[in-house]
């Protein structure tokens, strides 16, 4: 019985912080990394090793960083069902929202107020990004080696070099070089 009630508490514990993400991740998976940072340190669901490697896992699967995510550590927390639990609250209410902001933004996207809300978002959004990009930036460079591997992979994107086949000379000189 005391089994069923943690597990009951850790798929409870699993919808509140899958919840809060989704209803306050604006901007996208990376804005959403410090979010999903605290909710972790919070419930100790993952070490800071474990962390990186869903975060690198999440990018190199299909979909959005965000469902990824919340489908590992559901996974893990949960199994199945606290998969399925962390990817449904994830979504919920960015689903919720944007049916209602899509229908309130064609009836209201001219009004001045408005416009300022949005001005103000993006703004906000990107320090998100930032300090997701800080925070990733500090587990992923470890050493000389792995501030070499993200300078190629940054000359190979810039130089318009797909994605996916920046992916696979990145783990190709991490097999190289580690």
């Amino acid at each position: 019985m005391c089994g069923e009630g943690n597990a009951m508490q850790a798929l409870a514990n699993l919808a509140r912080a899958f919840l809060q993400i989704g209803a306050f991740s604006f901007g996208g998976g990376y804005a959403m990394i410090p979010l999903l940072r605290e909710q972790v340190e919070k419930y100790g669901w993952l070490t800071e090793g474990e962390f990186f490697d869903i975060i690198g896992i999440s990018e190199m699967t299909p979909g959005p960083v965000a469902i990824n995510f919340a489908t590992f550590i559901g996974f893990k927390v949960g199994g199945f069902w606290g998969s399925a639990l962390a990817t449904g609250c994830v979504i919920l209410v960015p689903v919720i929202l944007v049916l209602i902001l899509a229908r309130l933004f064609s009836a209201y996207e001219d009004v001045p107020w408005v416009k300022r809300i949005l001005q103000g978002l993006r703004p906000a959004t990107i320090a998100l990004i930032a300090s997701a990009l800080l925070f990733v930036g500090k587990g992923a460079f470890l050493d000389a080696k792995s501030l070499i591997i993200a300078g190629i992979a940054g000359i190979l994107l810039q130089r318009g070099l797909h994605p996916v086949l920046t992916l696979i000379v990145g783990a190709t000189l991490g097999v190289v070089l580690y």
